[in-house]
């Protein structure tokens, strides 16, 4: 194990009890101390040892926003364990088949997702069940699995520790992303602003604990010692309730965080505590930007990160933001410090001429010494400013010509009635793939009529930009994240949903 990676392991076993009797997580208005964070810590590792699993074999966790499964995540990753992350959104028979899936020796999931389908799935496997709750008891072996199977602790015992985190699943199953405990200083300093005090407002973490956002917090907030307000999944109502009561300062929020918000039409004094907030996940409006700025005079800042660079890659700071705000809105702002970026031919020509378009690659260190290709269109202007332009791999090749989703997306965005929209790629016979699109409509406002929605592409685009159709819907089909799920955009083609 590297130096970074035994530090930063260490730091995360010594966090709890460095809390004490002081305030740790704030969960449904209530404050759990570090000492009662860690002794659900200190119970799950129990549990582990009168299953038999051996120190290190993996273990993994069915996320959810809770006390316990965050006690879980701090305790097992300063364990030097391997954390496989699972999500618990999804039907009992897909927990049961990741198990089967990834044979860790133990899971941690809440007591609710011990059905009857998962804990099949772990006696196939072999796997030992340790259910997890906010009522008593609080820690406990799940009957039938009280035992791991002995080739589960020595296949699993290959040395390595960290995360497997999934990736956001809105175009495809999500994937498990490995990032190792050498990483994870890095994740820490690209999501860290401040360090704790006592009078430093907590982090507003409501990000899924499953995903790279959340976790994210989790750790860093555990690593510094800091005070975290926790949320099992984002409302406007908990949300603001968070940065009232304790004067929130910063946070992230995500594009569709940004539009809700903005929805609900909040009086300004009850966002009066906040600096700035960080908006990345995915491409947030200029329009929205701007209205939400002006109705509740915070600035938004943009960032842009990934899954496999376990963190940030690019931001905006409150310095650049006053410099260059008003010159450089759609940007998603500058290379984080220790991280350069560039950007490539798709074609593999090389690196592209500054402000052209291509696929952005990025270098970081502490990862690795080699440049990681992602699947993003970007520019790069000459003050060294990040644009992004979509998905590579979203790109709809109609009978050879090339449609940019988010191209067609900011065209239906325009339109007065329509809060936001998603367009993806379906099968043609005759030409392979051609453009669908949906649009959410504004709360309250009268539905769109979809054939002025295809004129308006028609009339903004070049023809085969143009949607095969276009349907209105209340709300587009989102995951946890508050990401669009395009492959529920899809199936709404296919299953000629009105």
């Amino acid at each position: 194990m590297s130096q970074s990676a035994a530090t930063i392991l260490s730091r995360l076993a010594a966090s709890l009890s460095g809390y004490g009797g002081a305030p740790c997580i704030e969960f449904n208005g209530r404050w759990y101390t570090g000492d009662e964070i860690a002794a659900y810590a200190r119970a799950i590792d129990d549990a582990l040892g009168r299953a038999g699993v051996a120190a290190g074999a993996t273990v993994a966790v069915v996320a959810r926003n809770r006390p316990p499964h965050a006690a879980a995540v701090i305790g097992l990753l300063g364990g030097g364990r391997r954390v496989p992350m699972i999500y618990s959104f999804q039907s009992a028979e897909a927990i049961g088949r990741d198990i089967e899936q990834l044979e860790p020796a133990a899971v941690v999931a809440d007591r609710q997702d011990w059905t009857e389908p998962v804990i099949s799935a772990a006696q196939r496997a072999g796997t030992a069940g340790i259910a997890v709750s906010l009522t008593a008891p609080a820690v406990e072996l799940v009957a039938g699995i009280e035992r791991v199977a002995p080739r589960l602790n020595s296949s699993s015992r290959d040395g390595s520790t960290g995360l497997q985190v999934l990736t956001s699943g809105t175009t495809g199953p999500p994937k498990r992303h490995p990032i190792p405990a050498s990483v994870l200083e890095h994740t820490v300093s690209s999501v860290a602003i401040t360090g704790a005090s006592a009078d430093e407002p907590p982090e507003l973490m409501y990000w899924p604990l499953g995903g790279i956002g959340g976790v994210c917090q989790l750790i860093t907030g555990a690593y510094l010692g800091k005070r975290i307000a926790l949320l099992e999944k984002f409302s406007v109502a908990e949300w603001v309730r968070v940065v009232k009561t304790y004067g929130i300062r910063r946070c992230g929020l995500q594009p569709a965080a940004v539009r809700m918000l903005l929805d609900a039409d909040l009086p300004s004094e009850d966002l009066g505590s906040l600096d700035y907030v960080i908006s990345a996940a995915g491409p947030l409006d200029p329009e929205t930007r701007d209205a939400f700025e002006q109705r509740y005079r915070v600035p938004v800042l943009l960032a842009y990160g990934a899954t496999e660079f376990a963190g940030s890659v690019c931001t905006w700071t409150p310095d650049l933001y006053r410099e260059f705000g008003a010159a450089k809105r759609a940007s998603s702002g500058r290379a984080m410090p220790n991280t350069e970026v560039r950007i490539i031919d798709p074609n593999g020509a090389g690196e592209v001429p500054t402000g052209e378009q291509g696929v952005l690659e990025a270098k970081i260190a502490s990862i690795s010494p080699d440049w990681i290709r992602t699947n993003d269109l970007a520019s790069i202007d000459a003050d060294g400013f990040v644009m992004l332009h979509g998905r590579a791999d979203g790109a709809i090749n109609r009978g050879g010509f090339k449609v940019l989703p988010e191209t067609v997306r900011r065209v239906l965005v325009d339109h007065p009635s329509v809060r936001d929209a998603a367009v993806v790629g379906v099968h043609d016979p005759r030409l392979g793939e051609v453009p669908f699109a949906a649009v959410e409509t504004v709360p309250g406002a009268a539905a769109p009529d979809p054939a002025d929605l295809v004129a308006l592409v028609r009339d903004a685009l070049p023809k085969h930009y143009v949607p095969v159709e276009v349907v209105v819907v209340a709300e587009l089909p989102r995951n946890q994240s508050l990401k669009v799920s395009l492959r529920d955009i899809a199936a709404m083609y296919s299953a000629g949903v009105e």
